[in-house]
């Protein structure tokens, strides 16, 4: 097998290759003027390629990876597997206003008529709750980057509550505070707008106490900064952040950093400045298993 990837994400794809002990090769990209897109594939395949690539910012990149999967199969490649980190496009798993498409049920199967397995890391499910539900295919697999975060929490605090701003938080949060011995509580949140939610924050003694929020993705960042804030008017001593999928829209860092959060940590599902848990074991070793 071999390891394919875009310049984009180099960095991580390579690390995955080394942990898979293969080579690492590179797609070429072109744009148009017009916006159009040129990929050209290497050539001289194995039969099974393993594409990496984080669908964060997913509408050009898709078009890219449905062309490269295209000429991957015309050079010989008879297996290829999607290593995508981050996955777009599974929040909307129904029809909440009439006329609205159900991305979930589009995206999960373009992927499913393309590629033979798919590998993601915490997708973002709603009333879906296995990853092969949005994606019909028998290998779409999701792993939890909670053993890293975990590892990475415990090797950095000594002790502090984990809170999460979400219900949807909860089980990272949980599974989390489980595997290091630190105790923990979910916030509630009302979202009326991509950036307005209001927080309700639960009932515990914070005084001097270190907060980490813990969240599967910060996009507008407006959640955490708004727990941030509550945090620390209830007395906490520091507030950080760790985040799995860094997707960091517009102003995200800027405004979450002046609602007092002091660090910010994330996954590099997305490759992003604040990375310092990194997935390419726990992405090999679940390869392994499946090849």
């Amino acid at each position: 097998m071999r390891v394919i990837g875009f310049d984009d994400y180099r960095k991580q794809a390579e690390s995955f290759a080394n942990a898979l002990h293969t080579d690492y090769q590179e797609i070429r990209r072109h744009k148009f003027p017009d916006g159009e897109s040129l990929v050209q594939v290497p050539v001289d395949l194995p039969q099974h390629v393993i594409l990496v690539r984080s669908l964060n910012q997913p509408n050009d990149k898709l078009i890219e990876l449905l062309f490269s999967v295209s000429a991957l199969r015309r050079h010989g490649a008879k297996r290829i597997t999607l290593v995508a980190p981050y996955l777009c496009y599974m929040r909307q798993d129904t029809e909440n206003h009439p006329g609205e498409a159900v991305s979930q049920q589009v995206i999960g199967q373009l992927l499913a008529n393309h590629f033979d397995d798919v590998i993601t890391v915490d997708p973002h499910l709603h009333r879906v709750h296995r990853l092969n539900q949005a994606i019909p295919i028998s290998n779409a697999i999701a792993i939890s980057a909670s053993e890293a975060i975990g590892q990475f929490i415990g090797d950095r605090y000594k002790q502090g509550i984990l809170i999460g701003p979400d219900s949807e938080s909860e089980q990272w949060v949980r599974d989390i505070a489980t595997r290091i011995g630190f105790s923990f509580a979910v916030a509630e949140k009302i979202r009326s707008g991509d950036k307005q939610v209001a927080i309700t924050i639960p009932q515990l003694d914070y005084a001097g106490q270190q907060v980490i929020l813990i969240d599967d993705m910060a996009s507008t960042g407006r959640t955490l900064a708004q727990a941030a804030e509550k945090l620390l008017r209830a007395g906490a001593k520091q507030i950080d952040a760790v985040v799995t999928h860094p997707l960091f829209c517009s102003d995200a860092e800027q405004f979450m950093r002046q609602s007092g959060i002091t660090h910010i940590w994330s996954a590099d599902s997305i490759a992003h400045h604040t990375n310092a848990i990194y997935l390419a074991d726990v992405l090999a070793d679940t390869m392994k298993k499946i090849c």
